[in-house]
């Protein structure tokens, strides 16, 4: 079996106990995250569908509830890898929600000994709501759904690279 390298052509891997496998997490489950400061939206997909599904939104800025419910949905979901939306400026530059971000990555990386993957999510809110408007889902009545098709669009964006 063969590790990933901590830089990849997919993102940046968060593994602190150098415990990916690809053989392992490539038939696996994937929870997916579109962090924000105010709401998390989180997406499912398999690995071996490479279909990605809009799950949920953590509605809560209580770093302790917001855990609860993704340990919640860890434990449910028994996921191999955690793929998470870096929010980058359009030039591709870190912006101070990055690094919040980021930060937000480590410590899922450290709560569940999960890989993370954090992988450029730019333009994922655009698609989002586009794709919302197709479905005749409009203005205010997107926001309820917007940040966990974000996190769908962020996961379907990975599994379209492997």
């Amino acid at each position: 079996m063969q590790a990933l390298q901590t830089q990849s052509v997919h993102g940046q891997l968060i593994d602190n106990e150098k415990i990916y496998l690809a053989e392992a997490v490539l038939k696996s489950t994937v929870l997916c995250f579109d962090f924000g400061e105010q709401r998390i939206g989180v997406a499912v997909g398999e690995h071996l569908l490479a279909s990605a599904n809009p799950l949920t939104t953590i509605d809560n800025e209580s770093n302790d509830i917001r855990f609860t419910i993704i340990s919640q949905l860890v434990q449910e979901w028994q996921p191999k890898l955690l793929v998470v939306g870096l929010p980058l400026s359009l030039d591709g530059e870190e912006t101070n929600v990055s690094q919040l971000c980021k930060k937000f990555a480590r410590r899922l990386n450290g709560r569940f000994n999960i890989p993370v993957l954090l992988i450029d999510e730019r333009y994922s809110s655009v698609e989002a709501s586009s794709m919302l408007n197709q479905s005749g889902i409009k203005g205010r009545a997107q926001k309820v759904m917007l940040d966990q098709v974000a996190a769908q669009t962020i996961l379907q964006s990975y599994f379209d690279s492997l």
